[in-house]
Order: C-alpha cells, then structure tokens, then sequence
C-alpha cells in the first residue's frame, strides 16, 4: 500500500484529494490546523475502510509539521510515497491600503508552509531514490493579478520553487508535481466576489490530481480553457497587460474606500 500525508486536508481540495486517493487505495495522512473537521474526515474515511491518521499541525510551524510527519509516519508504518504540500490562504490585497498582517500569513502558509513540508520528507525520498512531492499552486502564479497581489505573488513563489527542485531531484529519482488549480468550489472560493470563469467541483478537481500524480505528470493544471487564458496572458507585453487589467482595479479601489 502506498502512503501519502497531504497539508490542509481538513476540507476543500484537500479533504476531496485525500477521499480519492484512498478511494484508489491509498494510505493517506491527514493535516490541518482544524482537529474536529480533520477528525470527521478521518472517521468517514476509516468507516469506508480507508487507512487513514489525522494529525492536527500547524503548517506555518517548521517544529509541528515535522512533528507530525513523523506521528505519520509512525501510525502509517513508514516514510511517504507521495507528499502534497496542499495549505493554502487568500484574501484580496490593495497596493492602495496594504494589508501586512494578510500579506505575512499569506506567504507563511502557501510558501513556507510548502517549504517546511519539503524539508520532512525529502531527504527520506532522497534516501530511498523514490517518492514524489507536489505542491498545489495555482493559475494565479502565472501573472500578478490585481487585487491578489500577494497570493499570485506566493504561487509565483511556489511555482519556481517546484520547477528548480523538480530538476535538481532528478538525479535522485524522486519527482516534483506542480499542480496549478482555477477556479474550485471550496471556502476560500466562496468569499470572491467577482465572476470566476470555467470553476469546478473539488471532486473533479481531486480527480485530475489523482489521475496527475499517479502518472508522474510534472505539471497538472486545470481546467484546460483556463490554463489556456492564464498562459496567453503570460506572453502579453507589460503595456497591454495593464491596459486589460486596469480598469478591473480602478473598480475595486473605489467600491474598497
């Protein structure tokens, strides 16, 4: 049985990756800050007979969640197959009234919640020459977009990360997924206010993750049409790009003030 310890597993795109993976026989670690949604999860999982441990960590915390890789690692009978650095926050950001607190928990959790997860369970995979850690990233990463400055800013962030490790890890037989999401029906999604193209369920999003990492694919990104937009806009000249763009955030200073 392979194992597999995913971070914000406790709802969204994560708790649905973790019901695919075990649905496909998986063995699968559970982490997140909120214990009483992760154990829920974990006792569903376990009546369906899924292998499952639930492990509250805080993945802003380098100690917690090296912490809990290794309770994981105990309760699961060895090191991890698969490693899904999943966490993540966003809210809306203004270059205008620049929220610090926001911009600081943003980067904790998606970067360096990512970064603490690499760190646990590498050198293991690295040991081993096998394994793949993925990070769930995002279309966002593609171009800074306007008033979620500091969340494309973090995915940007993570996207690099991933493509350089991706490649240094190579010698070492381990892999590295990127896995860059749209639009998915969860609770973060649920707080935008403006139209949100081509969104998906979280199941079919946990779908095509699953599909993903089982064959080992470097890059997972959907949905397709919005893949498509989000890397045209990557090769528009900086001039254009403002010019599309700027009317959206003149919108949104004046409906913030």
């Amino acid at each position: 049985m392979q194992r597999c310890i995913i971070t914000g597993a406790s709802a969204g795109i994560g708790a649905a990756l973790a019901r695919e993976l075990v649905r496909r026989g998986w063995a699968v670690a559970l982490l997140a800050r909120r214990a009483d949604l992760l154990e829920e999860l974990a006792r569903d999982l376990a009546s369906r007979g899924g292998n499952v441990v639930a492990v509250p960590c805080d993945v802003a915390d380098g100690a917690s969640v090296r912490d809990a890789v290794r309770r994981s690692e105990e309760a699961l009978g060895g090191p991890f197959d698969l490693a899904v650095a999943n966490a993540g926050v966003g809210v809306a950001t203004h270059a205008w009234n620049f929220p610090i607190a926001d911009a600081e928990q943003i980067m904790r959790v998606n970067v360096l919640g990512m970064f603490y997860l690499f760190d646990a369970v590498i050198p293991s995979m690295i040991e081993r020459r096998g394994g793949r850690f993925a990070g769930v990233a995002s279309l966002a990463g593609h171009r800074g977009l306007p008033t979620s400055s500091v969340y494309s800013a973090s995915k940007a962030a993570m996207q690099s990360f991933l493509e350089a490790s991706r490649i240094e890890l190579l010698q070492f037989g381990v892999g590295v997924t990127t896995i860059n999401p749209g639009f998915v029906v969860t609770a973060m999604t649920a707080q935008n206010k403006v139209r949100m193209p081509f969104i998906m369920s979280a199941e079919n999003a946990a779908t095509i993750m699953a599909d993903g990492l089982e064959s080992g694919a470097r890059i997972i990104e959907f949905p397709r049409p919005m893949s498509l937009l989000t890397r045209f806009a990557r090769l528009l000249p900086a001039a254009i790009y403002e010019r599309v763009t700027a009317p959206a955030a003149r919108k949104a200073s004046k409906s913030s003030r």
